[in-house]
């Protein structure tokens, strides 16, 4: 009896210890090549935790590991909401594909959660229409405050009478009074500085007691808002702004290659009133929108490394950089190409080392992205028929199954020199986690030389002058001048989301 019983406690400490959230929905209207991606909403620099393929009936399943209890965004068809997650739970998601995700239905482990997160939401929408917010600005700082109050207490109402309704989880509720506090911070800080502007920016510009003092006591446990609140670091970086910017003018004088990142570290250094898990999450979100993107230079990229080993202290925000600066930039030139399972179409196994002695270029790639088609393929057949007398394509399929991977390359690549290959289970696969592949990213190219080395950055767009470039130095050849407008390639902006934005107005302005 007590072998079961210490089985059974061992069952119940491994479930509630899991981090894995079991998803499955249906998205009615859907498309089959609409995907459902889900991403941290707390976190800093984050990537895509997973991206579901939804079938021709709107279907989709999959599991994805969740690194914290929270709020996660779920991105579908260009469009965001806010989901709250826990590991360990098994859910199903449902709505219609001309308002999902903006609606949608929970049942399963997430529903009170989320049916309480939800009736909050709706409650803002309606409340936010009654206020006016540019009629209440135009008053003292005394009568904002009174106003800024009313409004949070009304909020916070609410969320009582949502908690007695629906009896969800601790954590989300603490949440939701996070956000309501963070809601009125920005209120009052656009109010500070749209008063700071009335008085012509006079250095002498002070708020009232009154004001300063409520703002402190919506911040009696900064250290859980910053970690808890994007919009929170919003806050404090909009607070920061002014010291900032004449702090940056005077650094960066007379400098051309200086970073925000290095200036904004700078600037963090000299503000002992901030707590260093402040410093953490704000120096990182400033790095992520500033200079981490396609088009930074290498001797900046270095600069950014060298701030994030040295200055970042908190190990999940410098993991999370190092795998985001990865994600953009691949591996340094010169790093040996790593190889990874690759299946071609008859099932036979292969690898990228085959390819030694010759260069190659490896193109990863997947049905669903709706650049490849019309955009990339073109444009891949006059490059492959350019240089394959003197280098090797290797065409890596992401798609979802191996099914789909023959369809795809017999249709898209048939008549186009290069070898097709399959990465087992699509963007979870292999060959996707050591080459940084996300969905965003598709399709992407990178070139490796002779000897199994990297000799290019990851690439989005085949018109991009320094991959023809390397390709020329790499074969010897001379390509023509190709028109970059013409490609219809990734916009390389979209490799600077860090963490989705979420539009979230809890209170309308009118």
């Amino acid at each position: 009896m007590k072998k079961y019983l210490l089985l059974f406690v061992i069952a119940i400490f491994v479930m509630s210890c899991s981090k894995k959230v079991e998803v499955k929905g249906k998205i009615a209207g859907s498309s089959p090549l609409e995907r459902i991606e889900f991403v941290e909403a707390s976190g800093v620099a984050t990537l895509p935790l997973a991206n579901f393929g939804i079938d021709k009936d709107g279907n989709f399943t999959g599991t994805f590991e969740a690194p914290k209890n929270g709020m996660y965004v779920i991105n579908y068809a260009g469009k965001q909401n806010l989901i709250f997650l826990k590991g360990g739970q098994k859910l199903s998601i449902s709505g219609n594909s001309t308002t999902f995700p903006n609606e949608y239905v929970v049942t399963g482990d997430a529903k009170s959660d989320n049916d309480f997160f939800q009736a909050c939401q709706k409650f803002l929408t309606t409340y936010g229409q009654t206020l006016n917010i540019q009629q209440l600005t135009a008053g003292d700082e005394a009568a904002y405050v009174k106003a800024m109050q009313k409004i949070e207490a009304d909020i916070n109402k609410n969320i009582e009478e949502n908690v007695k309704k629906f009896n969800p989880g601790k954590e989300v509720v603490e949440w939701k009074k996070i956000d309501a506090r963070t809601a009125i911070l920005n209120l009052l800080v656009n109010y500070e500085m749209t008063k700071k502007q009335m008085s012509g920016n006079n250095p002498s510009f002070k708020l009232a007691k009154v004001f300063t003092d409520y703002e402190t006591k919506l911040q009696e446990n900064k250290d859980t808002m910053i970690k808890t609140s994007p919009f929170y670091r919003q806050y404090l970086l909009t607070k920061m702004s002014a010291d900032f910017q004449t702090f940056a003018q005077a650094k960066a004088q007379g400098k051309t290659d200086i970073t925000t990142s290095e200036l904004f570290n700078e600037f963090l250094k000299g503000k002992k009133e901030v707590s260093q898990i402040e410093k953490d999450y704000l120096l990182a979100f400033v790095m992520a929108q500033s200079d981490m993107h396609p088009q930074t230079p290498a001797a900046s990229t270095d600069k950014i490394k060298k701030i994030i080993e040295e200055d970042i202290k908190d190990a999940a925000i410098k993991a999370d950089l190092k795998k985001m600066l990865f994600t953009i930039g691949g591996f340094k030139i010169g790093d040996d190409a790593p190889e990874a399972s690759l299946v071609k179409q008859d099932g036979k196994a292969y690898k990228l080392s085959e390819n030694k002695g010759k260069p190659y270029m490896l193109v990863f790639y997947a049905s669903w992205n709706p650049y490849i088609a019309e955009g990339t393929v073109p444009v891949l057949k006059e490059v492959v028929n350019f240089y394959k007398s003197k280098m090797n394509f290797v065409f890596v399929n992401l798609d979802d199954t191996k099914d789909q991977f023959t369809k795809t390359s017999n249709a898209l690549l048939k008549g186009i020199s290069g070898t097709n290959v399959y990465g087992d289970g699509g963007l979870n696969s292999d060959i996707a986690k050591k080459y940084g592949i996300y969905g965003f990213k598709l399709p992407s190219f990178i070139i490796v030389d002779k000897d199994g080395k990297v000799a290019s950055r990851s690439f989005v767009n085949l018109g991009d002058q320094d991959l023809i470039t390397i390709l020329d130095k790499q074969t010897g050849l001379s390509a023509p001048k190709v028109d970059q407008g013409a490609q219809l390639q990734i916009d390389p902006s979209a490799l600077q989301q860090a963490a989705p934005q979420v539009e979230k107005v809890p209170v309308e302005v009118k």
